[in-house]
């Protein structure tokens, strides 16, 4: 929609509930904000995982959204919202329940994705969108909504919330004899997991280089058993810590690391958000897309044969964005991992 947006709004909401990745993401685009509008109150919808990660952001009202409530969480959502008023919503997410969530924010602008990108409907939800973009990161389409409001953006950066407490946790974890990589073995879904056989032999790679092996990851079962496969496997050791932190923890584990192996999951854009180089291991989706942001250089993707071999297409000739679909993590071999390890350390 045409029309002029308001620059150094009052009051501004964003509304971004998951995941790991992008709220991050959505972090550096929010401290942007607050660089240049200081005086810009901010309240944050977010799912109740993500609260975790970034309760104590500096300057941000967090209102924690619970999918799991269902209809239950629509209402309480309208309550903590009764009485109030934003001058503008930045709609960050195009799921359908996003937009549903979006109705009951009160807002006198509120703005969207472009059309092109703006699925599910999103762009009925909203009254301005966010200019369109030529094949951008997520991260450059989220910089583009803090661009609407008049915000001059720059490299990213990020101050995560998290400080000696989670540091002297990770010490006492950790052995300090000498420096140490991580490993983040799993993603969200399976298929987007190298095998255990890869990422032992990446341990052992680094560990025959003189450094000490940590794994890490969520409580799920799936992660804490494709850890214990890698540990029986290797012949280093590792450290185990999958399941045995929470996400504070885990950010002070990645930020004391010399470097991270991980698929297309939250932790390797955590261990981005705190400086952390990251090999990114890539199949299914677009690494330019989705990739650590600042490690674009030490990427690990057979994405484009895989999207060549399903379509008969290179990426450029298809929609941005497009999948790989099917079991494709076994196309990336341990070679090409300590190639990029090479690179890396």
């Amino acid at each position: 929609m045409a029309g002029q947006l308001p620059t150094e709004p009052k009051s501004l909401c964003i509304l971004r509930l998951s995941a790991i990745g992008d709220v991050c993401h959505a972090v550096a685009m929010v401290q942007q904000i607050q660089k240049q509008y200081p005086q810009t109150q901010i309240t944050w919808v977010i799912g109740k995982v993500e609260h975790m990660l970034l309760s104590g952001l500096p300057g941000v009202e967090f209102i924690v959204f619970d999918k799991s409530k269902g209809w239950r969480g629509y209402r309480q959502l309208q309550q903590q919202m009764s009485g109030r008023r934003f001058d503008v919503l930045l709609h960050m997410q195009v799921a359908l329940r996003a937009s549903i969530a979006s109705l009951f924010i009160p807002a006198n602008v509120k703005i969207g994705f472009d059309k092109s990108r703006a699925k599910e409907g999103q762009w009925l939800f909203t009254n301005h969108q966010i200019d369109a973009q030529s094949e951008p990161h997520v991260l450059d389409g989220f910089l583009n909504f803090a661009k609407a409001i008049g915000v001059k953006t720059s490299e990213p950066s990020w101050l995560m919330p998290f400080g000696d407490e989670e540091r002297q946790w990770t010490k006492q974890h950790i052995s300090q004899d000498k420096l140490y990589c991580v490993i983040a073995a799993a993603a969200s879904k399976a298929e987007r997991n190298w095998h255990a056989k890869g990422y032992a032999e990446a341990a052992d790679h680094m560990a025959k280089q003189g450094y000490n092996v940590v794994l890490c990851g969520g409580p799920a079962e799936l992660e804490k058993q494709l850890a214990r496969d890698i540990e029986a496997l290797t012949e280093c050791s590792p450290i185990n810590l999958v399941g045995k932190t929470n996400l504070k923890q885990m950010l002070a584990v990645l930020e004391s690391a010399k470097l991270v192996i991980a698929p297309d999951t939250g932790p390797a854009h955590m261990a981005t958000a705190v400086n952390t180089p990251v090999i990114g291991l890539y199949a299914h989706s677009n690494p330019k897309r989705t990739g650590p942001y600042c490690d674009q250089n030490l990427v690990v993707s057979v994405y484009e044969q895989c999207i060549e071999q399903q379509h008969g297409k290179t990426s450029a000739q298809l929609p941005w964005g497009i999948r790989a679909k099917g079991n494709l993590m076994d196309n990336i071999h341990i070679d090409m991992v300590t190639d990029a390890i090479e690179k890396a350390l």
